[in-house]
């Protein structure tokens, strides 16, 4: 029972008796779980997020150490794991053991670090030559390079919220990409633009449609070929994946032809 002591105020008396104790949970070391559990929670190997941590620690650390902050490895994989699940802040939050408010901010630390590489490693035509890359696609599938757009899912924005929905009636981000043919790595996003615009428009208005027009070669989707002046294509459906399969001509390319060896 508490007591009031002789010069302690009524104030400090109610302050006194109400303070809990604070209790630090113990955070395991997350880089000492298994190959299997770290892929399956984080979508990366231990090597991996060790590369990407000694890539952003400048940029997610914490400056002290006050109040146990969370350190970088922890900061980067309560961001892995809130992108490879597209779950819930709070879901992730309760999966931690921390608050929702932490999850945010972990989250927004790795996304604006993340920025500092974008040019790094996202190069249009990429770190290899053009005409190498196009014989990487020929051997792989008969065609050159690819362009398309993906509608990646958001929620709906409190301000023009009309231009999210797409034709297929769902709220998103039209997210156009282009990739190379080994490990089909990205080597130019443009992810500005609402999802009811048209991929014709994203295209027209992207930093690499002038390069387009001067003769590079790409692959597009059934409804860019007019625009980027490719030659015809045609859709056949997979029967095994049961997905439809743009397939161009490889013998109308543009620019240099590959080789043939």
């Amino acid at each position: 029972m508490w007591t009031k002591t002789r010069g302690q105020t009524q104030e400090t008396w109610w302050t006194t008796a109400l303070r809990q104790e604070r209790v630090i949970r113990p955070r395991p070391d997350i880089l000492s779980y298994p190959p299997e559990y770290l892929r399956e929670r984080y979508r990366f190997s231990r090597e991996s997020i060790i590369y990407l941590n000694s890539l952003l620690q400048p940029h997610i650390s914490n400056i002290t150490h006050r109040g146990f902050a969370l350190t970088s490895v922890q900061t980067l994989c309560i961001a892995l794991r809130f992108f490879a699940t597209g779950t819930f802040l709070y879901n992730i939050g309760d999966a931690k053991q921390i608050g929702k408010a932490t999850v945010c901010g972990a989250v927004r630390k790795v996304c604006l670090a993340l920025k500092h590489f974008l040019h790094t490693f996202v190069v249009f035509p990429g770190h290899k030559s053009v005409n190498l890359i196009k014989e990487e696609f020929h051997r792989m599938a008969g065609f050159t390079s690819v362009i398309d757009c993906t509608h990646i899912p958001t929620a709906a924005p409190s301000v023009n919220e009309g231009d999210y929905v797409n034709r297929k009636s769902f709220h998103s981000i039209n997210v156009q990409v282009i990739c190379d043919a080994d490990s089909l790595s990205l080597t130019n996003v443009e992810a500005k633009w609402p999802g009811s615009v048209h991929v014709s428009r994203i295209y027209r208005e992207s930093t690499l449609c002038h390069k387009f027009e001067q003769g590079v070669c790409v692959l597009g989707g059934s409804r860019l070929p007019s625009i980027i002046g490719l030659p015809l294509f045609t859709e056949r459906a997979s029967s095994s994946a049961g997905v439809k399969v743009v397939v161009g001509d490889p013998h109308l390319f543009y620019g240099p032809q590959p080789s043939s060896d």
